[in-house]
């Protein structure tokens, strides 16, 4: 039995280095499991689409695909524009078995690769103290969404026993210029930033320098991809594989008295 294919999906950018980043996640995933078929889309700002991928899958005579949606909130993206990119593939190939897995954000092992990405750039600046920190994500409209990333924001903070202000780049506030002034108007010198962002473009470098010129001492690069985000994926797609094995199709009636289903097929 044939796994079904993987599809990441990104948010896409006109920025080059933010479909790198998803090619060297394809990159690591294929480093994991060399007999995936592993293929890279985008939501927007850059090809190929999702639509596309999938038809070129088709074509090959592909008949089950999981879309893994590179995103690090279930915000607007992932709630609306996802969904809508299913129904419409579904519409297409109303022979293909397609789903879409949950954003491989907000996981918590990922809060270790802010982590590494700010030592790194703490060393980096000789900086080897700090009083206060910044959590920066891109936020959204969805104030659910933005309270799950806060309660990540406080995970952190909680771990290193470190004041800390959540920053949203966009549509709420504060803005992470303004989450540092907050912290120093309290009296805090040695603000340092994580990024919650998966690769650099636009926003990302327009926060980090708005952060530096606020009087952040440093600020980290985004996530990028690291080894535990190619394991949020692949679990992720695991969950979803596991929806299309349907053990009926083959087996009839007796399926009822077969154990729960198994992922020898796309176990991780």
């Amino acid at each position: 039995m044939t796994a079904p294919a993987l599809v990441l999906l990104g948010h896409g950018s006109s920025d080059p280095r933010v479909a790198r980043i998803s090619q060297r996640m394809k990159a690591a995933l294929l480093e994991i499991r060399p007999s995936l078929d592993i293929e890279v889309a985008f939501l927007d700002h850059c090809a190929p689409s999702a639509p596309q991928v999938v038809k070129e899958l088709a074509l090959r005579g592909v008949t089950e695909v999981v879309l893994v949606p590179l995103l690090l909130s279930d915000a607007f993206h992932a709630a609306v524009e996802v969904p809508a990119v299913v129904a419409a593939i579904r519409a297409a190939h109303p022979d293909l078995r397609v789903l879409a897995s949950r954003p491989i954000g907000p996981e918590t092992s990922l809060l270790s690769v802010i982590d590494r990405r700010l030592r790194d750039v703490l060393r980096a600046r000789r900086v080897s103290e700090l009083d206060g920190l910044v959590f920066a994500a891109a936020g959204s409209t969805d104030v659910r969404s933005n309270a799950i990333v806060a309660r990540r924001a406080r995970q952190w903070a909680t771990h290193h026993r470190l004041p800390c202000v959540t920053a949203f780049s966009v549509a709420s506030g504060p803005t992470t210029a303004e989450a540092v002034r907050t912290l120093r108007g309290q009296g805090r010198r040695h603000i340092a930033v994580g990024s919650w962002f998966l690769a650099p473009g636009l926003l990302y470098s327009r926060q980090a320098e708005l952060a530096y010129e606020a009087g952040a001492v440093a600020v980290s690069d985004p996530l990028g991809a690291e080894p535990e985000i190619a394991e949020v994926a692949l679990v992720r797609y695991v969950v979803s594989a596991m929806e299309l094995v349907d053990l009926g199709d083959d087996l009839g009636t007796e399926a009822e008295d077969l154990p729960a289903r198994h992922l020898s097929v796309v176990g991780a």
